[in-house]
């Protein structure tokens, strides 16, 4: 083997259904190069490539004859077609002339045979892709049409393509782009506040301050936050991106109960490792719980862009900002909040995931508010009576009754599920709807994952999300992406006298948005370094 002076590394997709040979061709890349990033695509998983995606973050493609979605000649032809789309490695079965000079006549660069793999042919056909690559990528950026690609407005990002502008405020806009440093699709949301040299305590340095504390917490149900970073005096920040779409989405199809408690731990677990860094949610709703196709949800939207709102909006203190279907009594009234604020949001998602509607319907804001604080818990339906229990803890209308983290949720929940992750029922309680006061006390607090890029053993690097959002109208924010921050509604004072106006149960969620199909959120379901 020859000496090599310096690293050498390459950047591969690797398209092919097969774990077993997505392995032995790691271990050729490993054997061959010092730091290979390998990143599998399992098309009978994730299906097509997505129509906006480029890969131009990658040096080569190894593309698998036959995989599960359509031909592999099908899929050479397309991905040659798109602008900077890498070298193309066809993996023959076994050597096959007249296939190999058809793949050769589509654009592939080189072909070998996945039965009789050559160890040289395979590293240098690596080494000539990612020459060739490198030098189109060069080309590119110095050409005029790599100002527009790389242009989010007036602001050039460079090594960051825009596809398309998915949401706006009078705060942000959020963008769906394709980074070339993470070889994915994923969300920009680019701030229009200027920072202000002279204001080191601004809410824009809060702003940046609080993101960068939740881009290191590594935890697999929150989103992943890549780059956040300043450029033409606008700061942006690159995150995670959900084809999925979010909760209200996936709660419009219907969620049977089963799936309704995991997603609950997923969402309880999140907020145990943002909580744990010191952050408070504020706004969590079914709009900002993120599905991604494995199932797996993140939470996204952490209050920031609020903070922005609030010092641009309000003048008074003690004012709310939030969702109001799924606010605290204590938030709901401008009243100081803490991490069992958020707990209390949980359990509104939670009632809404089982029911499939708000367990507290008003005509207006106001209306609503004054329920949390007043109205009874609602009873859940006859089947599920046995999670009322479960319920009334998270919501609890004084916090010293509620679960006092989300560990404490999840060991609830660990109770109910089995080894096998089938539902135990708990005892049936004597009033299928209490009133607060007979509320469970608090429970016994216990202490309580992000995938990232790792040496040679797979990790699951995510796929891409978003942004704060306040309570807004509908946002026209696609489900794969945040909607762009809105103002905080009013305050709401304390309530004093009789209740508001009655229940409309037709109210209006702000949250909802159209569905969209799911498509795979990006190529990279598995990393390699």
């Amino acid at each position: 083997m020859r000496p090599r002076a310096e690293a050498e590394t390459v950047k591969v997709l690797l398209i092919d259904d097969d774990p077993t040979y997505r392995k032995l061709i790691r271990q050729h890349l490993m054997t061959a190069f010092d730091a290979p990033v390998v990143v599998d695509y399992a098309p009978g998983v994730e299906g097509r490539l997505p129509s906006e995606f480029w890969g131009a973050g990658y040096d080569a493609v190894l593309l698998d004859h036959a995989p599960a979605k359509g031909a592999g000649l099908d899929w050479l032809s397309d991905g040659r077609a798109r602008p900077l789309f890498p070298p193309v490695i066809y993996m023959l079965g076994k050597p096959d002339e007249t296939v190999a000079a058809e793949a050769l006549g589509r654009g592939a660069l080189g072909t070998i045979a996945k039965s009789r793999i050559d160890h040289r042919q395979l590293a240098q056909l690596l080494r000539d892709a990612e020459v060739q690559q490198r030098r189109a990528l060069a080309a590119f950026r110095l050409s005029p049409a790599a100002e527009n690609a790389y242009k989010f407005g007036h602001t050039v990002i460079k090594g960051v393509r825009c596809i398309r502008a998915l949401a706006t405020s009078a705060i942000s806009t959020v963008y769906l782009a394709e980074s070339e440093r993470e070889a994915r699709l994923v969300v920009l949301k680019l701030l229009r506040q200027v920072p202000d040299s002279h204001d080191r305590g601004s809410t824009f340095d809060r702003f940046l301050q609080e993101y960068e504390i939740i881009r290191q917490i590594h935890h697999p149900n929150v989103v992943q936050i890549y780059e956040l970073g300043v450029a033409d005096d606008h700061a942006f920040i690159l995150m995670e991106y959900f084809a999925s779409g979010d909760l209200r989405a996936r709660m419009r199809r219907g969620i049977v109960p089963l799936d309704a408690l995991k997603i609950l731990r997923q969402m309880a677990a999140a907020l145990g490792a943002i909580h744990g860094a010191g952050v408070l949610h504020r706004d969590l709703k079914p709009g900002n719980v993120m599905m991604r196709a494995d199932g797996t949800i993140a939470l996204i939207d952490f209050g920031l862009a609020k903070q922005l709102s609030l010092d641009a909006e309000i003048t008074a203190t003690g004012e709310i900002f939030g969702t109001p279907y799924y606010m605290s009594p204590e938030q709901g009234h401008g009243r100081e909040v803490d991490s069992r604020s958020d707990v209390y949001s949980l359990g509104v998602i939670f009632y809404e995931m089982l029911t499939g509607k708000k367990p507290f319907l008003a005509p207006t804001p106001m209306a609503v508010i004054y329920k949390h604080s007043h109205a009874p818990i609602p009873a859940l339906p006859e089947d599920l009576a046995s999670w009322q229990f479960l319920l009334e803890k998270l919501l609890a209308k004084e916090p010293a009754d509620r679960y006092q983290s989300g560990a404490d949720i999840c060991a609830a929940i660990d109770q109910l599920l089995g080894d096998d992750h089938t539902i135990r029922l708990a005892p049936r309680q004597a009033s299928a709807s209490p009133s607060p006061s007979s509320a469970p006390g608090p429970a016994a607090s216990s202490p309580l994952p992000a995938p990232t890029a790792s040496p040679v053993p797979s990790a699951s690097p995510a796929a891409s999300a978003s942004p704060a959002q306040s309570p807004a109208p509908a946002s026209s924010a696609p489900p794969g992406a945040p909607a762009a921050d809105a103002p905080p509604p009013p305050r709401a004072p304390e309530a004093s006298a009789a209740p508001p106006s009655p229940d409309a149960s037709a109210a209006p969620d702000a949250s909802a948005a159209p569905d969209a199909p799911p498509t795979p959120a990006v190529p990279p379901s598995t990393t390699t370094p």
